[in-house]
């Protein structure tokens, strides 16, 4: 364990894992998630949001420091969400509001599903839910396609074919592309790289991408559920995943800065914009 004053690094232990977790600032409880991000990636929003929130950011199990028992283990939303819960128990924290982006958004709304009352309210930010998709079908298609690639040609290949399909701009990101389209937090060594990449296509993305959001479970847990999309998201494949999230659960999306990775381009006015959300409910 690490301590400052505003700072603490800890461990917790959790069937199959052990979750890195880190609590900054003073203040309500937010929780700052994504998958595959992890907390290095949200530093820079945690840091100003802590200058009046209690901020918890961690590591998704098998990311950064959450090493995992079996690397070919299970991973899916519901299993994230547990971590979390997990997280916040071993904080004494009946509940807390939570911000996820990506893969946390969708963690977020398996967390509201299935731990009702733990949540206050949720920002999803651009959850990447293709099954409610008119073309399903087809996304299943390109995400197979993906992995397969992974499996066949290696990580980059895999990156650039997940980049183009998520209607990222390839050509303006160069062509030694190592890992998400923005940079995940402090370099990686390259056997690092290739175990978080495969942890990411072999485990992870498939059941992110498929999940779907229990809404009767949503609507019955109390929680206020946003769904934030980028301003300059729209050439992306998150801007019509998270219109058609808005859609199921029966709300408007609410604008934030910049495009799916907003929260690293600009965390102040990011951060602004969370604290303008939270404080309108």
């Amino acid at each position: 364990m690490t301590t400052t004053d505003d700072f603490v690094s800890r461990s917790l232990e959790v069937p199959g894992a052990r979750l890195h977790y880190e609590v900054r600032g003073r203040g309500p409880l937010l929780l700052v998630i994504g998958s595959p991000m992890a907390a290095s990636d949200f530093a820079p929003l945690a840091d100003a949001l802590a200058t009046d929130h209690t901020v918890v950011t961690y590591d998704p199990r098998g990311f950064a420091g959450s090493p995992v028992d079996d690397p070919d283990g299970p991973s899916n939303p519901d299993l994230r969400a547990d971590d979390v819960a997990a997280i916040l128990d071993a904080l004494d924290a009946p509940s807390a509001d939570v911000f996820g982006s990506s893969g946390g958004a969708v963690t977020g709304l398996a967390l509201v599903a299935r731990h009702p009352g733990r949540v206050g309210t949720l920002i999803a930010h651009e959850p990447p839910l293709m099954e409610l998709l008119p073309d399903a079908e087809a996304q299943r298609v390109a995400t197979a396609d993906i992995v397969a690639t992974f499996r066949t040609e290696g990580l980059q290949a895999a990156w650039l074919k997940f980049m183009v399909n998520a209607g990222f701009d390839v050509a303006a990101l160069g062509s030694d592309l190592e890992g998400p389209p923005e940079p995940q937090g402090q370099p990686v060594n390259p056997e690092q790289a290739v175990a978080e990449g495969a942890r990411f296509f072999l485990h992870d993305l498939v059941p992110t991408a498929q999940y779907v959001p229990d809404v009767e479970a949503l609507r019955a847990s109390g929680s206020r559920i946003v769904v934030g999309l980028g301003a300059e998201s729209g050439h992306l494949l998150t801007h019509r995943t998270s219109v058609a999230v808005a859609e199921r659960i029966g709300v408007d999306t609410t604008e934030f800065p910049g495009d799916h990775g907003g929260f690293m381009g600009a965390p102040a006015a990011f951060a602004d914009r969370i604290r303008q959300v939270l404080a309108s409910r």
